[in-house]
């Protein structure tokens, strides 16, 4: 499994909201703090996006996406210096679906999705991320359009399955923008997510996801980044801001704690099936990444999220 999808598998994103807005008109909606990912795409027309901290606001037009990592509070408005309205005037039909019309609409429209994370480690892909993520390249935008028209065909028009559906496509649209995020290069940040941008760590990163289990040795994973293993081991500590044994150590066992909770598996099967001979050594490993012993984890909450 690749990086991305194997973070976002441990994290479980639920979509627990999926809802159009069409307004018309001069409009101001503001919006509160939230926990997890907030997700919009602009359909039609054009608007203002303000976001607490941010100094610049962004003028959205159709075809662009942004996400909300941050849970900062946020306004979208035609003209941000209206006085701004509270989103629930606006928002009246229930959270389950449907086009909330405002002002008579048919200026503005769009779609939003809201997800959940695992609380446990959800700062290991809400510390990677700035407060907006905005998707306007014109080759991202399009491979978003699509999930957008779909989201608002079966918003528009409801039928059997339809919630489903609509959450895939949110799925859909989340990991795309995280793509495209990606695909913008590091720009300077340190960790994991930005690691993967680069083209001679991210290789290794990769490798450490895939086979969790396999020994690594820093020469294999500089052969991987077509690195020398000195050079590969300072360069990787510089991007990821950890060791690349100390970073497998910590992705072996979030893995690990995911599985103590939902598995019902033994201690010692968990530990073989990430590569430890000895259950005694996993469990150090293990409580020294995670703050408590795998058996005490697997009962209660852990205290410190650890980081990949």
């Amino acid at each position: 499994m690749d990086p991305l999808s194997g973070v976002l598998s441990l994290l479980k994103p639920r979509n627990t909201m999926c809802a159009g807005f069409d307004v018309g008109g001069d409009w101001s909606i503001r919006f509160p703090e939230h926990e997890g990912i907030k997700c919009y795409a602009i359909a039609s027309g054009r608007c203002w996006l303000a976001v607490e901290g941010v100094a610049e606001a962004l003028h959205l037009r159709a075809g662009d996406s942004f996400l909300l990592p941050l849970g900062r509070p946020f306004r979208l408005a035609s003209d941000l210096a209206l006085p701004p309205v509270d989103f629930r005037s606006v928002y009246e039909k229930p959270a389950s679906g449907g086009i909330s019309v405002w002002n008579g609409g048919g200026d503005v429209s769009g779609v939003g999705g809201y997800f959940e994370l695992e609380e446990n480690h959800a700062g290991i892909l809400l510390g990677m991320l700035p407060p907006i993520v905005h998707i306007r390249e014109e080759a991202d935008r399009r491979a978003l359009r699509w999930s957008m028209e779909r989201m608002m065909a079966e918003l528009r028009e409801p039928q059997p399955g339809g919630f489903l559906v609509l959450q895939h496509l949110a799925h859909m649209m989340l990991v795309q923008a995280l793509r495209a995020h990606l695909a913008g290069g590091p720009g300077g940040g340190v960790g994991w997510l930005f690691a993967l941008a680069d083209r001679q760590i991210g290789p290794a990163i990769d490798a450490m996801h895939g086979e969790p289990a396999r020994p690594w040795t820093l020469q294999e994973l500089a052969d991987r980044a077509g690195m020398s293993r000195s050079g590969f081991a300072a360069r990787f500590k510089e991007a990821v801001g950890a060791t690349p044994i100390d970073y497998l150590t910590r992705w072996r066992m979030l893995l690990a704690g995911d599985r103590l909770r939902s598995s019902g598996e033994p201690v010692s099967a968990i530990a073989r099936s990430l590569g430890y001979e000895s259950e005694s050594a996993f469990s150090t490993a293990f409580k020294r990444v995670m703050g408590r012993s795998p058996r005490q984890y697997s009962r209660g909450r852990d205290p410190v999220a650890a980081s990949p």
